[in-house]
C-alpha cells in the first residue's frame, strides 16, 4: 500500500495473503476457464502428429573379413557426417517423389530429425507425420535410400538396420497433459496479477485502523450503518412490521 509520507509503496505480506486467499474462488474459475479453452485448442485445432523411428547402424570395414577398434573408431568420428547425408537434398527428394509426397525438400526436412544415440554408433531417424502409416513408410524409406546413398558417398561397407521403423498408436504431439497444466498455470497467473495490481491501486479507507495507518490520524467517531442499527433492535423491528387497527388513528 502507499505511504505518503514517504511516497513510496509498502506491500504487507500478510495482507496480500488473506487478500489472495479470500479470493480462490476466483483462481479457481479462472483454472477451469483457461484449462478448459487450453484442453479445446488442443483436441479441435491443432492437429495431431505421429512419430515414427528406425535406426541404423553404419561401420566402416578396412578389412572385409574382420571389425578391428580402429573400424569402430573411425565409425563414431564419421558420424556427424552421415547425419548431414541422410537429411541431405539427394536422400529426401529421392524419397519425395518415391512416397510421392506433396512436400517440398525445406518441409520435409523440418519434420525429419536424425539423432546420434549416446556412446554408440547407432544413428535413429525419426520422421512426424499426421498419419502413422505415413510416417512408417517416410521413415522406412529414407532409411533404404539413406543407407544406399552413403555407401555410395564414403565408400562404407556395411549400413545395416538396427531396428525397423514402427507404427506409432499415439500421437507424439500435442501433449494433452502439458496444455492443460501450461493452460492452468497461465490462468492462476494472469489472475495472480491482477489481483496484485488490485490490490496495490486500492487506497480506499475501509476503518478506523486505515486513517491512523495510514493518514496518521485518530477517529473522533464511528457511525454505523442504519440500517444495521434498526435490523439489531427489536424495538424498531417490532415498529416497523406493526400494522395499524381498522378505525383508529
Amino acid at each position: 500500500m502507499r505511504n505518503n509520507n514517504r511516497d513510496v509503496i509498502e506491500i504487507n505480506v500478510v495482507e496480500l495473503f488473506l487478500y489472495m486467499a479470500r479470493r480462490w474462488y476466483v483462481f479457481m474459475l479462472a483454472a477451469l476457464l483457461t484449462g478448459g479453452v487450453g484442453m479445446g485448442i488442443c483436441l479441435f485445432l491443432i492437429t495431431p502428429q505421429y512419430e515414427s523411428t528406425t535406426k541404423i547402424i553404419i561401420l566402416n570395414k578396412q578389412n572385409m573379413d574382420t571389425l578391428t577398434y580402429s573400424d569402430m573408431q573411425m565409425s563414431s568420428q564419421l558420424t556427424k557426417d552421415y547425419e548431414a547425408l541422410i537429411v541431405s537434398r539427394d536422400v529426401l527428394e529421392d524419397v519425395i517423389r518415391e512416397c510421392a509426397l506433396e512436400d517440398e525438400y525445406e518441409d520435409l526436412c523440418e519434420r525429419v530429425a536424425v539423432k546420434n544415440m549416446a556412446d554408440t554408433r547407432i544413428l535413429s531417424i525419426t520422421v512426424k507425420d499426421p498419419s502413422p502409416a505415413e510416417a512408417q513408410k517416410i521413415a522406412a524409406s529414407i532409411r533404404e535410400t539413406a543407407a544406399a546413398h552413403i555407401r555410395k558417398v564414403t565408400d562404407v561397407e556395411a549400413v545395416n538396420v538396427a531396428e525397423q521403423a514402427n507404427l506409432p498408436n499415439e500421437p507424439a504431439s500435442p501433449s494433452k497433459k502439458i496444455w492443460a497444466l501450461v493452460s492452468v498455470l497461465i490462468g492462476i497467473l494472469v489472475v495472480f496479477i491482477a489481483l496484485i495490481v488490485r490490490f496495490l491501486l486500492d487506497d480506499t479507507i475501509k476503518s478506523s485502523e486505515d486513517i491512523k495507518k495510514y493518514l496518521g490520524l485518530s477517529a473522533l467517531a464511528v457511525i454505523p450503518r442504519m440500517e444495521t442499527a434498526d435490523a439489531g433492535h427489536p424495538k424498531a423491528k417490532g415498529k416497523r412490521h406493526r400494522k395499524k387497527k381498522p378505525g383508529k388513528k
